[in-house]
């Protein structure tokens, strides 16, 4: 074949540099776009669906979750009762429920009220994870911890995010803690805003968590596509059964008076 004695010089984009992100100091909507106040009968399932099963979840925890026996409304709240009984050959029954398909957001003010339950073993969690995993699996798409207790360290809860550069497994995770007296006897606002520049965390609207997108690509920030919210009480594991686990609490609760979501006001 006979070459052209000119070829057509082919253009390449200008590389660019990653977008610099700046606090804008993003406001939120005053009324939820989504909410559950837990007042029906039982649990609303066209906004949650039950993960089911014993695998111990990838920290070795002892309960096995349960399809909605575990979960219930009582005086206008949610009941996730962890319970000692046998269970899918498990020593443990619990309830975890998630948002995803029902409940997805990319930036927003996450508040949820709740009373968390007593007692050395229970490990509680309000949390959200990637809803479609857009950098892979677990770190790499992202994690989003509003509220971690363990039983054997009361009253003190704490707020983190993992990402692949950020993780536990790593001892690289962002994490911080404060105490909350009275956090196993009533009801207290656990928060997070979710801005394209920082992850903030709240407790009773005091801050005690930051953590600030740092423009270095999706290992340090996977933040940037939607997650959904998980809610449950764990049995022992890793962290949870770090002092093991008093058989003499059971049955142990965490009750949920609201979740709402406010949507983030673009500028």
């Amino acid at each position: 074949m006979q070459l052209s004695s000119c070829t057509e010089e082919k253009v390449i984009p200008p590389i660019t540099a990653p977008q610099v992100i700046i606090d804008k100091d993003w406001k939120f909507e005053t009324t939820p776009t989504w909410q559950d106040n837990f007042d029906g009968t039982s649990v609303d399932q066209s906004k949650w669906t039950f993960e089911t099963g014993g695998s111990g979840w990838g920290n070795n925890e002892l309960q096995n979750y349960t399809n909605g026996n575990n979960a219930k409304i009582e005086n206008g709240a949610l009941v996730i009762e962890a319970r000692r009984e046998s269970s899918n050959g498990r020593e443990y029954s619990s309830t975890r429920m998630i948002s995803k398909g029902k409940g997805e957001w990319l930036y927003g003010r996450f508040e949820i009220r709740a009373k968390l339950p007593k007692g050395r073993g229970t490990w509680p969690a309000i949390w959200m994870l990637s809803a479609d995993n857009n950098y892979g699996t677990w770190p790499a798409s992202g994690e989003i911890d509003i509220m971690e207790h363990v039983g054997y360290d009361p009253e003190k809860v704490h707020c983190s995010v993992h990402t692949s550069a950020y993780n536990h497994t790593r001892n690289t995770q962002k994490t911080a803690s404060r105490m909350v007296p009275g956090a196993l006897d009533a009801f207290h606002v656990y928060r997070v805003d979710w801005t394209p520049y920082a992850v903030r965390g709240y407790v009773d609207n005091v801050q005690y968590f930051e953590f600030i997108n740092e423009n270095k690509g999706f290992t340090a920030w996977p933040f940037d596509k939607k997650f959904f919210m998980i809610l449950n009480v764990a049995v022992g594991g890793n962290w949870g059964g770090a002092q093991g686990v008093d058989n003499t609490i059971f049955p142990a609760r965490m009750e949920v008076d609201y979740v709402k979501v406010f949507k983030m006001i673009e500028q």
